[in-house]
């Protein structure tokens, strides 16, 4: 075969791949799927399994959430999704780790606000939460619940508010981590409040509720979907929740307003993030991919018994959040003069 005559097969083949891989990218993400290529992006994915870091231990709510995710993505995919727990510095672990993988979309993180809204709490993180990430989603929020060891003698908030005004300084409270979103919304209780309680910090919720289950420390302002359980076995009880309506979960139980504390209304909320270096349109794909698949009916009663509230965000609408949320926070950290390094 002659250079010219190659010279033409070569165009036409470049011609057929470029026909089919346009109309790939026209298919539904189901279809795409099946044919090894994403819409959006003209690359396949997922090629390997997918890593979800959740930067706490098993047991939180970051970990039931990612768990979520992951069990949906896999069904959409058929790929292997993983989760990943990576413990340590209320989640800066973890979110260095998503910040500094390759950027293909094979690792994801379920990113807090103590990730992206009050990480100026330590001065010297070895990665810039605001440069090395960027939000697929604002994921979905919850509100906060009020529990304490059954040995506490308060069964109301105000109960509560008077055993800690007359004892300063005594009552532990537990949270998954310095500057983790528990311990924010402590910190916002007691600023409303005027009360001075002792922090415990823990690398996640789930051994920060066994020791408040064995009376190690009296009470944790816990995520929602994770304290429903222990409150409705009855080894904690419960006073109130933080948000601004009750909990789908918890009907019987009072807002934090309801029972007389004004500003102290706040959730805990989460992301799913991914490296700053991902493309634009990868991350955008991501994004249709995940709100399709968690919007479904079925995940949505699955967040109402958890008392989740899906929020699933476009990217430009959580970098917006991120902000407003960093400056609520930063506040809070200025006001309880809280510096973690």
């Amino acid at each position: 075969m002659g250079r010219q005559a190659r010279r033409m097969r070569a165009t036409r083949v470049a011609t057929a791949l470029c026909s089919t891989l346009g109309a790939l990218g026209a298919l539904g993400p189901l279809d795409a799927m099946a044919q090894g290529v994403t819409g959006v992006t003209g690359v396949a994915y997922p090629v390997r399994p997918v890593r979800m870091i959740v930067p706490f231990p098993p047991g939180g709510t970051a970990d039931v959430l990612g768990r979520i995710a992951a069990r949906r993505m896999e069904a959409h995919y058929g790929q292997s999704v993983i989760v990943d727990n990576r413990p340590g510095a209320s989640g800066h672990v973890g979110a260095e780790i998503a910040a500094r993988a390759v950027g293909d979309g094979h690792t994801l993180m379920v990113g807090t606000i103590g990730i992206h809204a009050a990480h100026r709490l330590y001065r010297k993180l070895p990665y810039n939460p605001v440069i090395d990430l960027q939000p697929v989603m604002v994921y979905a929020e919850n509100p906060n619940v009020l529990v304490v060891n059954p040995t506490v003698p308060a069964k109301t908030v105000a109960e509560f508010l008077a055993l800690a005004r007359a004892r300063p300084g005594e009552l532990n409270f537990g949270t998954a981590g310095s500057g983790s979103s528990i311990h924010m919304v402590t910190e916002l209780f007691m600023l409303a409040t005027g009360t001075r309680m002792i922090h415990v910090p823990y690398k996640g919720s789930g051994p920060a509720l066994a020791d408040l289950v064995g009376g190690q420390i009296q009470l944790i302002f816990e995520n929602a979907p994770t304290a429903q359980p222990f409150v409705q076995s009855g080894r904690l009880r419960a006073l109130a929740v933080t948000s601004a309506r009750r909990a789908p979960g918890l009907p019987d139980l009072p807002t934090l307003e309801e029972a007389g504390v004004k500003g102290a209304v706040a959730t805990s909320w989460f992301s799913i993030a991914i490296t700053h270096t991902a493309p634009a349109a990868l991350v955008e794909r991501l994004n249709t991919d995940l709100r399709q698949i968690l919007g479904r009916p079925e995940v949505a009663d699955e967040f109402n018994k958890l008392s989740i509230t899906l929020i699933a965000s476009t990217p430009a609408e959580a970098r917006r959040f991120f902000a407003s949320e960093t400056a609520k926070w930063s506040r809070v950290i200025d006001s309880a003069k809280i510096q973690l390094d």
